[in-house]
């Protein structure tokens, strides 16, 4: 019999890492990114049920709103929100110059809140950008974290089921909450299809699409090592600065994120390899195509590499009181520390799925920095470099 994990609760009873009753300000755009379908729009009709006051909630995908938005003339623009408390525009980077509006209303209309929410960061940051210098603060939600799901499910039996479900499915949230294991694969599967490439295709004209897959496919198999971009070039035939223009698409669009080599050389670092990991497990295994139980699977060390990495990134911008710079670390004797947190000193992490694997031994590490010592995070110990 299956193990239910939280298909027990509705995707809009899903704790979020955000209040947005306490980010709000008069006068200030709340700018809130992410992936598509990972809860924007679900978190902020939740927020805007139950707050206070007369509210304009609208769509940027609405070619009626688009119309009065993109005005140059103050009158129609300020018109449309006076009154208002708060007024809030998704999908707000369908909006021509939306940056430009929101300025005009926020120094028009300062008692009024606002709230944009885009599935592009490069696109909305674009859009956004200069014009509300000063006057917006920025926050990203991504897929389902367990750090968020920790204070809900409690049992440590439950969590790591959860997570296991994570490393096979991935956490956007109607998958999370699907019924059945079956149920799960096919949202991804169309997911993957559907959307994961959609911002990019919006974002400008993609002349090799194919070529464009094929590289996605090749970081799914390559997660946890570093990444050539030479290589790159010649197994997909783009040239190596179409291959930079596209990773940095897939970054700006939540498919991937990319971690860099430590060095205290920045010439060094910047010519050394990176390493590319997935915000989303599903959407790797969907690529790959590959959703087999983790016990019959030979990728489980990247799996767990993966998830140790993007939760903990997660969890660190959801707490909001570090920034952190990251890293991997490679010794000349091709030993490697696989995530280093560069924050008021270094925390240095290597990511075991075994709990009877020995940690790695980085004598050269320990004596540059000593207080910095090698954690290895394995499943037993797991919650703790969740949490703490």
């Amino acid at each position: 019999m299956e193990i239910r994990d939280t298909s027990d609760i509705r995707i809009d009873e899903i704790p979020r890492a955000y209040d947005l009753g306490k980010l709000i300000a008069k006068g200030k755009v709340l700018v809130l990114y992410g992936p598509r379908r990972v809860g924007k729009t679900t978190l902020l009709e939740r927020f805007l049920k139950a707050a206070p006051g007369k509210i304009l909630l609208e769509s940027g995908e609405n070619v009626a709103v688009r119309d009065v938005l993109m005005h140059r003339d103050f009158d129609p623009l300020l018109n449309h929100i006076t009154g208002y408390d708060i007024y809030a525009v998704d999908e707000a980077q369908r909006v021509p110059d939306i940056g430009m509006s929101l300025k005009i209303m926020v120094d028009h209309r300062p008692e009024t809140a606002f709230i944009a929410t885009g599935s592009s960061s490069f696109d909305l940051a674009n859009k956004l950008g200069e014009p509300l210098v000063g006057r917006q603060n920025i926050y990203t939600l991504y897929p389902i974290s367990l750090y968020e799901l920790y204070g809900k499910f409690e049992s440590s039996h439950r969590m790591e089921i959860i997570r296991d479900k994570f490393m096979i499915y991935g956490s956007y949230p109607e998958v999370v909450t699907a019924e059945s294991d079956k149920a799960k694969e096919a949202m991804v599967r169309n997911m993957a299809g559907s959307y994961m490439l959609k911002d990019i295709f919006d974002l400008e004209t993609i002349k090799a699409p194919s070529q464009l897959s094929h590289l996605i496919k090749l970081l799914a198999y390559q997660i946890g090592q570093p990444v050539s971009l030479s290589e790159l070039s010649n197994e997909t035939g783009l040239n190596i600065n179409t291959v930079r223009r596209y990773l940095d698409l897939l970054e700006k669009t939540f498919v991937i994120v990319r971690v860099g080599s430590f060095s205290n050389n920045l010439r060094n670092a910047l010519r050394s390899k990176s390493k590319y990991y997935f915000w989303d497990l599903g959407m790797r295994n969907a690529v790959i195509n590959n959703f087999n139980p983790l016990a019959n699977r030979d990728d489980i060390g990247q799996l767990w590499e993966n998830l140790c990495v993007i939760e903990r990134m997660k969890r660190n911008s959801y707490i909001r009181d570090r920034y952190p710079n990251y890293y991997y670390y490679k010794s000349y004797g091709d030993k490697e520390i696989d995530l280093i947190e560069e924050y008021n000193g270094y925390s240095a992490f290597e990511f075991k799925w075994s709990p009877s694997k020995s940690a790695v031994k980085m004598p050269d590490w320990n004596k540059k920095y000593p207080d910095s010592a090698i954690q290895t995070v394995n499943r037993d110990n797991f919650t703790d470099y969740l949490v703490r």
